[in-house]
């Protein structure tokens, strides 16, 4: 099955000319060696030969840098796969999309030395173009997002199709009527964190000034990654529009397990939260047996005030 990746060329699409010109993509890292037998089927066993390698390269920086850094090298050189499709910001607002058409080649001394070969398609999607919630996958943090699950709204864009009305298709969303207010949660909670009872105890990891929105994991992107500031916690927040079920445990578990697995140091434990409008008695009995999830209701305010 086809899979739909947003692929950045560059730290603020730097080398997009360079790219679009070279008909490829890639990444970097300062990994400088031939990866071409070093690219296991299984993303875990790369990090856990290439992280040592990354924070050799970069002591300054944490595990979840390093693991952020390989996950990516490791999908645009292995995971992404031959007739996938990229879409890649140009730089001026635009995504450029492409269809993966080769593997993993090395270009050594030039910039992102480890590439795979792409035909770039003759259309643009313009950002303003996107639905909120594709928006917010698209500009998470790091090299690589996958954003598989948009599929059907990329390709109806792909194909000069105006984008769908946002309407929430999210299993564990038992009720998506509010939506104009609460299609700019998850961004209204990042610029507003510092204001939160959140943002007395956590900061929203940042990577280069890059908050941790849509952190991709192996089961999906988390909304939000935070740690505290005695840097001994780390926090997976989960954003539900509506009322939550009790599915949204489940997957907030996973994401939690990811993050104590890959990213956190040994020393550091793992919280989540789950932010919803609405709970329930099913939400309720589950969260009382998982004492490392806290709950969060979320209020919208709404008034006009005449001049």
């Amino acid at each position: 099955m086809k899979s739909y990746y947003r692929v950045m060329l560059g730290r603020k699409s730097i080398y997009a000319p360079e790219c679009l010109a070279g008909k490829f993509i890639g990444a970097g890292f300062d990994i400088n060696q031939d990866l071409t037998s070093k690219l296991p089927d299984e993303w875990r066993m790369f990090n856990q030969e290439f992280i040592p390698i990354y924070l050799a390269n970069h002591p300054d920086k944490s595990k979840i840098s390093a693991g952020l850094a390989c996950g990516a090298l490791w999908t645009v050189a292995k995971g992404i796969q031959k007739g996938d499709i990229v879409l890649c910001p140009d730089g001026s607002g635009q995504y450029r999309v492409g269809e993966v058409s080769g593997d993993y080649y090395y270009q050594p001394g030039e910039i992102l030395p480890h590439r795979r070969p792409v035909q770039w398609l003759s259309v643009s999607i313009d950002r303003a173009a996107l639905s909120e919630a594709l928006k917010n996958s698209a500009g998470s943090i790091g090299t690589v997002s996958n954003i598989s699950r948009y599929a059907e709204e990329i390709e109806k864009l792909i194909g000069d199709v105006s984008a769908p009305k946002l309407i929430s298709t999210d299993a564990t969303v038992e009720d998506a009527s509010a939506f104009a207010l609460e299609a700019h949660l998850e961004e209204f909670l990042v610029k507003n964190w510092a204001q939160t009872d959140l943002g007395k105890e956590y900061d929203i990891y940042e990577e280069d000034g890059e908050p941790a929105q849509q952190y991709q994991t192996d089961t999906g992107p988390l909304d939000i990654l935070a740690i505290s500031k005695d840097k001994k916690r780390l926090l997976v927040v989960e954003l539900k529009k509506g009322r939550a079920s009790d599915a949204v445990v489940g997957q907030t578990l996973r994401y939690m397990s990811f993050v104590q697995e890959v990213l956190a140091e040994k020393d550091q434990g793992v919280r989540g939260i789950i932010i919803a409008l609405e709970d329930d008695q099913r939400i309720r009995r589950a969260l009382s047996m998982v004492p490392s999830i806290d709950f969060y209701r979320y209020q919208i305010s709404f008034k006009l005030v005449k001049n």
